[in-house]
Protein backbone atom coordinates (compact mmCIF):
# COMPACT_ATOMS: atom_id res chain seq x y z
CA UNK A 1 0.00 0.00 0.00
CA UNK A 2 2.89 2.34 0.83
CA UNK A 3 4.39 1.80 -2.65
CA UNK A 4 1.04 2.57 -4.28
CA UNK A 5 0.74 5.86 -2.40
CA UNK A 6 4.32 6.76 -3.29
CA UNK A 7 3.73 5.91 -6.96
CA UNK A 8 0.64 8.10 -7.06
CA UNK A 9 2.57 10.94 -5.41
CA UNK A 10 5.38 10.69 -7.97
CA UNK A 11 2.88 10.58 -10.83
CA UNK A 12 1.12 13.70 -9.54
CA UNK A 13 4.47 15.40 -9.12
CA UNK A 14 5.39 14.77 -12.76
CA UNK A 15 1.96 15.80 -14.03
CA UNK A 16 2.48 19.05 -12.15
CA UNK A 17 5.96 19.38 -13.62
CA UNK A 18 4.64 18.93 -17.16
CA UNK A 19 2.28 21.82 -16.57
CA UNK A 20 5.31 24.06 -16.11
CA UNK A 21 7.08 25.53 -19.07
CA UNK A 22 10.12 23.79 -20.47
CA UNK A 23 12.32 26.66 -19.35
CA UNK A 24 11.06 26.33 -15.78
CA UNK A 25 11.73 22.61 -15.93
CA UNK A 26 15.30 23.23 -17.11
CA UNK A 27 15.82 25.70 -14.27
CA UNK A 28 14.45 23.16 -11.78
CA UNK A 29 16.72 20.37 -13.05
CA UNK A 30 19.77 22.66 -13.05
CA UNK A 31 19.03 23.77 -9.49
CA UNK A 32 18.76 20.21 -8.14
CA UNK A 33 21.95 18.71 -9.55
CA UNK A 34 25.40 19.38 -10.91
CA UNK A 35 25.64 18.44 -14.54
CA UNK A 36 28.27 16.65 -16.60
CA UNK A 37 28.85 18.60 -19.80
CA UNK A 38 30.19 17.28 -23.09
CA UNK A 39 31.29 19.99 -25.54
CA UNK A 40 31.28 19.53 -29.31
CA UNK A 41 33.18 22.44 -30.91
CA UNK A 42 33.53 20.64 -34.26
CA UNK A 43 29.85 19.71 -34.59
CA UNK A 44 27.71 21.73 -36.98
CA UNK A 45 24.57 21.33 -34.86
CA UNK A 46 25.30 20.30 -31.26
CA UNK A 47 27.23 22.79 -29.14
CA UNK A 48 27.07 20.88 -25.85
CA UNK A 49 25.06 18.29 -23.93
CA UNK A 50 24.78 18.38 -20.14
CA UNK A 51 23.49 15.35 -18.25
CA UNK A 52 21.79 15.62 -14.86
CA UNK A 53 20.87 12.92 -12.33
CA UNK A 54 18.17 13.90 -9.85
CA UNK A 55 17.04 11.89 -6.87
CA UNK A 56 13.44 12.68 -5.81
CA UNK A 57 11.13 10.71 -3.57
CA UNK A 58 13.44 7.68 -3.48
CA UNK A 59 13.70 7.50 -7.26
CA UNK A 60 16.35 8.65 -9.75
CA UNK A 61 15.51 10.70 -12.83
CA UNK A 62 17.89 11.41 -15.70
CA UNK A 63 17.91 14.43 -17.99
CA UNK A 64 19.94 15.74 -20.90
CA UNK A 65 19.95 19.42 -21.77
CA UNK A 66 21.10 19.82 -25.36
CA UNK A 67 22.29 23.15 -26.69
CA UNK A 68 21.89 23.36 -30.47
CA UNK A 69 24.01 25.87 -32.35
CA UNK A 70 22.35 28.88 -33.91
CA UNK A 71 23.31 30.99 -36.86
CA UNK A 72 25.86 32.92 -34.81
CA UNK A 73 28.78 30.82 -33.58
CA UNK A 74 28.59 31.54 -29.86
CA UNK A 75 24.83 31.27 -29.41
CA UNK A 76 22.76 28.15 -28.91
CA UNK A 77 19.22 27.10 -27.98
CA UNK A 78 18.66 24.71 -25.08
CA UNK A 79 16.16 21.85 -24.97
CA UNK A 80 15.55 19.32 -22.22
CA UNK A 81 15.02 15.57 -22.59
CA UNK A 82 14.20 13.00 -19.92
CA UNK A 83 16.47 10.08 -20.79
CA UNK A 84 17.41 6.62 -19.54
CA UNK A 85 20.03 5.97 -16.87
CA UNK A 86 22.57 4.69 -19.42
CA UNK A 87 22.16 7.49 -21.99
CA UNK A 88 25.06 9.52 -20.58
CA UNK A 89 27.40 6.55 -20.81
CA UNK A 90 26.49 5.75 -24.42
CA UNK A 91 26.59 9.38 -25.52
CA UNK A 92 29.98 9.95 -23.85
CA UNK A 93 31.47 6.94 -25.64
CA UNK A 94 30.34 8.13 -29.08
CA UNK A 95 30.04 11.94 -29.23
CA UNK A 96 33.70 12.55 -30.18
CA UNK A 97 33.22 10.68 -33.46
CA UNK A 98 30.03 12.59 -34.23
CA UNK A 99 28.00 14.55 -31.70
CA UNK A 100 25.10 14.73 -34.16
CA UNK A 101 24.97 10.97 -34.72
CA UNK A 102 25.30 10.32 -30.97
CA UNK A 103 22.45 12.77 -30.33
CA UNK A 104 20.16 11.08 -32.88
CA UNK A 105 20.95 7.60 -31.60
CA UNK A 106 20.96 8.12 -27.82
CA UNK A 107 18.98 11.28 -26.95
CA UNK A 108 16.46 12.02 -29.72
CA UNK A 109 14.50 8.76 -29.12
CA UNK A 110 13.34 10.36 -25.83
CA UNK A 111 11.97 13.49 -27.53
CA UNK A 112 8.34 12.90 -26.49
CA UNK A 113 8.90 12.22 -22.78
CA UNK A 114 8.60 15.87 -21.73
CA UNK A 115 7.25 17.55 -24.82
CA UNK A 116 10.14 20.02 -24.77
CA UNK A 117 12.13 18.82 -27.78
CA UNK A 118 12.22 20.70 -31.10
CA UNK A 119 10.48 19.32 -34.17
CA UNK A 120 13.01 18.23 -36.77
Amino acid sequence: MKKLVLSIFVLLFWVGMKAQSCEEMMDFVKSKSYGSTFYSPNSEAVSRVTFYDIYLDYKSYYFAIVCFKRKYAYQCSEYIYQVASNTKMYYSMNYMDSAGKAFWKYIQPYNENLGCAPDF
